[in-house]
């Protein structure tokens, strides 16, 4: 297995992630993008902001050295989200689902929530082997499909929160 670390997002990694993020095949999969992925005006813009705000936590995926991705986590209405994105060269070797391991070490506040096109199996798949359970979904536009879009929406619960709930069910 590859060696997946995590570290601070440096000024050279926002090149490889915005052609991560105008991958076709990747893009229809996340369905959830931005409106146009080759704006690299807009790209910058929002790597700004995202970058420049405190309460965002984000991590460079880094797969045997070599940039694979990066993983977030930031306030969505009111909850804590965190999201994901690793180059389609490491779909399907376990990079997502270690990735999101080391963060769930580094962001330890709970409830976390995560989200998913619904026909997004991998996704769905990395989130529910780090201890998220699908609590709902949810519909919105999805820039990448042209359309309204079925999302899941998954949870990560305190350990003793999920255990209350197991003791009830």
């Amino acid at each position: 297995m590859e060696s997946v670390t995590l570290r601070d997002v440096e000024p050279g990694d926002l090149s490889v992630f915005f052609e991560q993020m105008r991958d076709p095949e990747a893009v229809q999969m996340a369905a959830f993008t931005a409106a146009d992925p080759d704006d690299r005006q807009a790209f910058d813009r929002h790597w700004a902001r995202i970058l420049g705000e405190p309460n965002i936590l984000i991590k460079t995926v880094l797969v045997d050295g070599q940039v694979a991705g990066s993983v977030i986590s930031y306030d969505q209405d009111a909850d804590l989200e965190v999201s994901y994105w690793i180059d389609r060269a490491y779909w399907g070797q376990g990079v997502a689902t270690q990735a999101l391991a080391k963060f769930l070490k580094i962001q330890t506040h709970r409830p976390l929530y995560g989200r998913a096109a619904k026909d997004n199996v991998g996704s769905v798949k990395v989130m529910l082997k780090n201890g998220f359970k699908i609590v709902g979904e949810d519909k919105g536009f999805a820039n990448a499909l042209g359309r309204e879009n079925v999302e899941l929406v998954l949870m990560l619960a305190a350990e003793d929160e999920s255990l209350q709930k197991q003791a009830k069910g």
